[in-house]
């Protein structure tokens, strides 16, 4: 009996998220090179509105990428985005009073003040959260009067979270923010995100390889990787569905199992490891006997399925 006896063909990918809620973000075909590397080809994707949505990806798979063509801060080279119904060409209209956004690396006015760049800032908006925004500072310990340059990495992201949050936008969109932060500081700014999130219709998109975060605002999963969005799934359907099983014997593995739901396996020395969708439990065990195999079906991580996805 050999490996491919175990089930008739293995599942390609997981199937996409269909939830009623209207699109805030469409996005079809969605094509971007940088010279010669292409690194978004062709790329499908739906964001529901009341959603957090987590970004996950390997570092280089295109995730700052995709997220400033979402905000058409990127021109796109071929493909079609919508951004609440409307196609997104360039940044702005009265539509980006309903975005937040926090990129990476937060570089802008260093002469300027806090107070004053919070003050420029929100003359651009037409909602603006004050109390919100003295709050922040206060909690968030940064110095109204200090200038933006002389703030450390940390305090510079605190900041742009301030700026994004304080319009209290319908999207936001955060690429890595909270890497710079420290843990208590990261905790503080996830309880002002799931502060946000209880509002209806407020959708949050944000790039992460903190999986701890995407699991205390128990996100929708969505992975990237060769240039296209794999799946969009709910974190709890993730944990539910998936199990990462490992076949061992001392003989090892010239080929990993094909079994019916595996969405990625590998051979490591004897151990043929695979995350499998749904398994069949009782076929798993009847095909370890086959094979004098010892059989182990772990609940993964969403750590573990990064590693194991991405």
């Amino acid at each position: 009996m050999t490996a491919s006896n175990l089930a008739a063909a293995p599942s390609a990918s997981m199937p996409a998220l269909d939830l009623a809620a209207p699109a805030v973000l469409q996005v079809r075909g969605l094509e971007k090179s940088f010279k010669k590397r292409q690194v978004l080809k062709g790329l499908d994707w739906s964001v529901p509105s009341g959603r957090v949505v987590g970004l996950l990806g390997r570092n280089g798979a295109g995730k700052t990428t995709l997220l400033r063509c979402l905000l058409g801060l990127s021109p796109i080279d071929g493909g079609s985005i919508e951004l609440f119904g409307d196609p997104m060409l360039e940044p702005g209209g009265d539509r980006m009073h309903r975005v937040g956004f926090v990129p990476q690396t937060f570089d802008l006015f260093p002469w300027m003040k806090v107070r004053a760049y919070l003050d420029f800032t929100a003359a651009f908006y037409a909602r603006w959260d004050a109390t919100l925004v003295d709050r922040l500072l206060n909690e968030w310990e940064l110095d109204a009067k200090q200038k933006i340059g002389e703030l450390s990495q940390g305090q510079r992201q605190k900041l742009a979270i301030v700026r994004a949050i304080a319009p209290d936008p319908d999207l936001l969109v955060l690429d890595e923010p909270v890497a710079s932060l420290d843990p208590q500081a990261r905790r503080a700014f996830m309880g002002e995100l799931l502060a946000l999130m209880r509002a209806p219709g407020k959708t949050v998109i944000f790039s992460t390889h903190i999986t701890a975060d995407l699991e205390r605002a128990d996100a929708d999963i969505a992975l990237l990787r060769d240039g296209r969005i794999q799946f969009t799934r709910p974190l709890a359907e993730l944990r539910e569905s998936l199990r990462r099983v490992v076949f061992t014997r001392a003989e090892g593995w010239s080929h990993a199992p094909v079994v019916a739901g595996a969405l990625k396996s590998h051979v490591q020395g004897e151990q043929a490891v695979l995350l499998i969708e749904n398994p069949l439990l009782d076929s798993l065990h009847a095909f370890a006997d086959r094979e004098n195999a010892s059989l182990r079906v772990e609940t993964p991580t969403l750590e573990d399925l990064f590693v194991e996805l991405a």
